[in-house]
């Protein structure tokens, strides 16, 4: 080899495994060590699905670490804790549900029910913290605070998500399942796959700007989970319908929520993005945005009538009063929001690229689900409302996607779309629950 290409060679990057430092490799030993451990316990009881879910988790997981960072110490913080919750339902004669009551840090902190509630606390918080860091002169400090609190707060979800999971199979093993089976568990499951998925565009643009819109989403989906848990009581372990007991529920939900968490993040960033490109406007119906916004937050209660008619009118109430006092908030700073905000190119960007990533996902989604109808009802598609709302979805963005590859879709006709796309995805997640029947009625209200 002669000098010139031995420069050349010099220069030339490392591999993608020369890259791996110690911190990587010994993540990988770990999460293979414990998947052994898992299999070694529990694959007696697995079928052969179920054990290639396990077997493929390991590389995909240790893949995603290698990729981005921070999941090597979410994961590790959630197995301690989860593990630790484990360990503390354990007695002498063996696991006993009742520990949930009768343990310390069960009862206020690490059984299912508690992490959750505390989920839910904290994303409320961090969402506070990242509206006073955008308005004040400090936001700096209180929105690091926001970003480090929307952390616990996935550290919690995903702890409470995994004890529920335990929870199930002490109640008995005929009732074990992993909870994405009814609208409390995958509420939970949007509000920390939305936060998460923000969490990693915020680390990746360095920028926590756009944290205040987007957990706006993430906190209405809480204030529906603790409504819904104190109406319908739905933090309760259930046991699955025939039709659920199925592994194909273990892939299709979490692809589908990883779309519509994708589709909320890009839809609050297009609202952003509207704030900002309209904020020195001062003819009202110029400002259309901010009324859309007020409309859907505002006028929610009523959607949730009888529901609040049972849990007492008191929590709505509240819930529309904080409603009008956001948006009135938002109409009157919002040239100092729309300064602070990041540029238009960046919200732009990270708009397409949720909807990029959501679309993919929820083409899997989609095509998990008509492999498990095949299997369930006998057919890929039966128009059940359900399946005729996701293709309604599907078909939405993408059109969005065909118009920014093909004829380069930028700006406010952008923005509209993607918000738009908000309540086509809301109606298919929820709406049709609430107003249709068919035989995904799962989860009705």
């Amino acid at each position: 080899m002669n000098t010139a290409t031995q420069t050349v060679a010099l220069q030339l990057p490392p591999g993608y495994f020369g890259r791996r430092n110690l911190g990587d490799w010994l993540f990988a030993a770990l999460v293979t060590a414990g998947a052994g451990i898992a299999f070694a316990l529990y694959g007696a009881y697995m079928n052969g699905y179920e054990q290639a879910i396990l077997v493929g988790t390991v590389p995909s997981l240790v893949a995603l670490a290698w990729f981005w960072r921070p999941v090597r110490q979410l994961t590790l913080a959630v197995a301690a804790l989860a593990l630790l919750a484990i360990w503390l339902y354990q007695t002498g004669s063996g696991p006993d549900l009742a520990r949930a009551e009768q343990a310390f840090l069960l009862k206020y902190f690490l059984s299912s029910q508690s992490a959750i509630l505390w989920m839910c606390m904290l994303f409320f918080i961090a969402t506070s913290f990242y509206w006073v860091g955008l308005l004040s002169r400090a936001g700096d400090a209180f929105e690091k605070l926001g970003s480090r609190l929307t952390w616990v707060a996935v550290v919690l979800a995903l702890v409470g998500t995994l004890v529920r999971w335990y929870e199930s199979y002490l109640i008995g093993a005929d009732v074990g399942h992993i909870p994405v089976s009814n609208l409390y568990e995958v509420f939970v499951l949007f509000s920390w796959l939305t936060a998460a998925y923000y969490l990693y565009y915020e680390d990746i643009y360095q920028t926590r700007r756009m944290g205040a819109f987007v957990m706006l989403v993430v906190s209405a989906a809480v204030g529906f989970l603790l409504w819904y848990t104190v109406v319908r009581e739905a933090h309760q372990i259930q046991p699955l319908v025939p039709a659920l007991q199925s592994w194909w529920m273990k892939l299709h939900v979490p692809a589908n929520f990883i779309g519509y968490g994708t589709f909320a993040l890009s839809a609050m960033l297009a609202f952003a993005y509207l704030i900002k490109h309209g904020a020195g406007e001062t003819r009202w119906f110029k400002l259309a945005p901010l009324w859309l916004l007020g409309i859907v937050l505002c006028f929610e209660p009523l959607v949730f009538r009888r529901g609040a008619a049972q849990a007492g009118s008191g929590y709505w109430f509240v819930y529309f009063g904080l409603s009008a006092l956001i948006v009135g908030g938002i109409l009157f700073a919002r040239r100092r929001i729309a300064e602070r905000l990041p540029a238009l190119e960046v919200l732009d960007d990270v708009m397409y690229k949720a909807i990029a990533v959501g679309f993919a996902f929820f083409t899997i989604a989609t095509v998990l689900g008509a492999l498990w109808a095949a299997e369930a009802w006998g057919g890929y598609w039966s128009w059940d409302p359900k399946e005729t709302w996701a293709l309604i979805v599907w078909l939405n963005y993408a059109a969005w996607l065909h118009m920014r590859l093909m004829k380069g879709l930028r700006g406010t006709v952008a923005a509209w779309w993607a918000l738009t796309g908000l309540v086509v995805t809301t109606f298919a997640f929820i709406g049709v629950n609430m107003f249709l029947s068919g035989l995904h009625s799962y989860g009705e209200l």
